[in-house]
């Protein structure tokens, strides 16, 4: 059983990697940690459980800008990862989606104008943890930290760190802050944060069919990333992902070693930014692994209740689009088509998310 603070109950984490399993030949309902690439491998928090000049836009509530996807029929998932099988068939009715992830500056908009305290910032429930020392039990949140050595990558213990006073404000703890970074996507937010600011702005999170068929953009058909096959242009990256030697040693080739400011990489067919890398982004489907074996063809919701194979009891909902952190040594979960998943009250630093609006 996971908790939220990694220093209390260390010996009892799961300990998983974020490869492709399938390449591996490993069984999904045994060891799929190929969907491990978010936050299903972070400890929780509890221990029970067309082009861009001619796209239709309009602003949010939150005077966000959003862009008009048109509905349609596209083909879901991705051949390379178990949980993103079968291949089928599916369409989404038309909707609004933000063009880029929603930003610190957005954020604290919503704060000031509701008081609004996220899951990070509370105190944790000392009946969750029996026995455990109060002065331990404060607000935080998971932090990556690059280690000066590693030892294989199967104990992401190695760097994911329980930081005391991690939030939206400060996302890597004290110290670090959100000055200068208005621009930058939000993180540490649980799911309940993010679906709490949509619905102050009028919107809701979005599906993972919606946020595929969005990133998919009316364009791509079997290609390993959302804008094609090849991860540079001209030299330069296409999103923001990690290059170097995960976790030890990220080279920056892309300018960023955590965050970008959204609209740093070029934007899809459709007009949305940042549909790969820089932050995970939560949808609103609960986890399962084998969802697409019998979900319906016309704007699927996903399951009716959570279960992950790997931590069986855990609330998961579905995550999308890779971050900063993404790379093919350990993470390949940026690629198209394939899903992430995250425990929903376990916020980290690389997760994030972008609302929609229905029509």
């Amino acid at each position: 059983m996971l908790v939220r603070f990694l220093g209390f109950l260390f010996p009892f984490f799961l300990v998983l990697g974020c490869t492709n399993t399938q390449r591996q030949g490993a069984h999904l309902a045994e060891a799929d940690s190929a969907a491990s690439c978010a936050m299903s491998s972070i400890p929780s928090r509890f221990s029970r459980v067309a082009k861009s000049d001619s796209l239709h836009r309009q602003t949010g509530e939150d005077e966000a800008p959003m862009v008009y996807i048109e509905g349609g029929t596209f083909v879901m998932g991705s051949k390379n990862f178990p949980d993103a099988l079968p291949l089928h068939e599916v369409e989404v009715s038309s909707f609004y989606m933000d063009e880029h992830e929603v930003t610190n500056a957005q954020f604290e908009m919503f704060v000031k104008a509701t008081g609004y305290i996220t899951v990070a910032e509370k105190e944790l429930d000392p009946n969750e943890f029996p026995g455990a020392d109060p002065a331990l039990l404060v607000p935080g949140s998971a932090v990556f930290s690059a280690p000066d050595n590693v030892h294989g990558l199967h104990n992401h213990l190695q760097w994911w760190k329980y930081v005391p006073g991690a939030n939206w404000r400060y996302p890597e703890g004290p110290g670090s802050s959100i000055k200068g970074r208005e621009n930058h996507p939000v993180t540490q937010v649980a799911y309940q944060d993010a679906e709490a600011y949509a619905k102050w702005a009028g919107k809701r999170l979005p599906t993972e069919a919606e946020w595929e068929y969005a990133a998919k953009a009316g364009k791509h058909t079997s290609e390993t990333y959302y804008w094609g096959d090849q991860k540079t242009e001209k030299g330069k990256w296409l999103a923001n992902i990690y290059q170097g030697e995960f976790p030890r040693q990220n080279t920056k080739e892309d300018g960023f070693e955590t965050t970008s400011p959204v609209k740093s990489f070029p934007a899809n067919a459709y007009g949305l930014y940042d549909m790969e890398g820089n932050v995970w982004e939560w949808c609103s489907d609960l986890y399962t692994p084998d969802y697409y074996n019998h979900s319906p063809k016309e704007n699927p919701k996903g399951p009716t209740t959570s279960h992950d194979p790997q931590e069986p009891g855990l609330v998961k909902r579905v995550q999308r689009g890779g971050s900063f952190l993404c790379n093919d040594q350990y993470c390949e979960r940026y690629k198209a088509g394939s899903r992430g998943k995250g425990e929903i009250n376990s916020p980290t630093n690389n997760v994030g998310f972008r609302c929609v609006k229905d029509i």
